[in-house]
This record gives structure tokens, sequence and C-alpha cells, in this order.
């Protein structure tokens, strides 16, 4: 049986031009509390940013068949944009308006298979460093439980 899916997303121009006029942290509590838009990659794949504080992002996802590969699981690299984003989002809590970075290096670990039975996942980024021109982030896979999908670590580089 075939199954369908509609996406809207907002103008993604819009968020980037909100990203360079504020600050990292003041820029992502927008968009954890609707007064932005999230980007179009968390529509399209159905994930949001539901917590954010100094050096500390949580996505959130409910996996579903939508994600799946061609063996019948969700593709580990749905996990691995949520690490990213969560490591991401992470160092940029640390970044002044108009200050930016972009991920230079990621290693991902996928520890236990995800399907549409796994429920609710969150995406823990944490930052670990953040210099003038580099930082790293490291991030957690998890569900409600604690129970461990996948971990990954992030250097940026600061621009």
């Amino acid at each position: 049986m075939m199954r369908t899916a509609e996406v809207k997303w907002d103008d993604p121009l819009e968020l980037a031009q909100a990203a360079h006029s504020m600050a990292g942290l003041e820029f992502l509590r927008a968009m954890r509390d609707g007064r932005l838009p999230h980007p179009p990659i968390c529509t399209l794949l159905g994930y949001t940013l539901t917590e954010v504080e100094p050096g500390h992002a949580v996505f959130e996802i409910t996996a579903g068949e939508r994600h799946y590969n061609p063996i019948g699981v969700v593709h580990g690299g749905v996990a691995m944009t949520l690490l990213d984003s969560a490591m991401g989002c992470a160092v940029q809590t640390k970044m002044p308006a108009g200050g930016g970075y972009t991920t230079l290096e990621a290693k991902t670990n996928l520890v236990r298979a995800i399907t549409s039975e796994t429920g609710r996942l969150r995406a823990i980024g944490k930052l670990v460093h953040a210099g003038k021109r580099v930082a790293t982030a490291e991030a957690r896979l998890e569900d409600p439980s604690g129970k461990l999908y996948a971990h990954a670590s992030s250097t940026c580089i600061v621009l």
C-alpha cells in the first residue's frame, strides 16, 4: 500500500537573515519558542528543537516508516542528522550576532537499530570546547529511559 507525505516549509532565507542578526542563543530560543520557524530539514524529517541553553541543545523525533532504508530500519543518516543538529546548535549557542561556524568533521557511532516501534528519541548536544577558531561538541541519541541508540563527536570551525 502506497503512503504519502506532504511537506511545507518557510522561506529559509528569512531564517538565515535572522541567524546572522541575532546572537546564537537568542536565535535558537526564538526557534524553540515558535517566534522563528524551524529550518526546512527539520520539517522534512520531522524533528524539532525542544531545549536550548548555553552549550546545550536538544532535538526530538519520533522515527517512522518514512525514515526507513531498504532493509526495514531507520536510515542511519537520520540519526546522524539529529546528532549533527544537536552538536552544531550547542556550538551556535556561543556565537555572537553576526558570528558563525560550520562542521569541519563529525564522527558517529550507531549502536542500536531504530524502527517505527522505537518511539520518541532525543538528540542531546553538549559543547565541549569553544575557542576563537575551533569548537568541539558531542551528542547522544537516547530514548526517554536513557537507552543509547547512537553517539557522536564533532569539530567545528568558527568563522
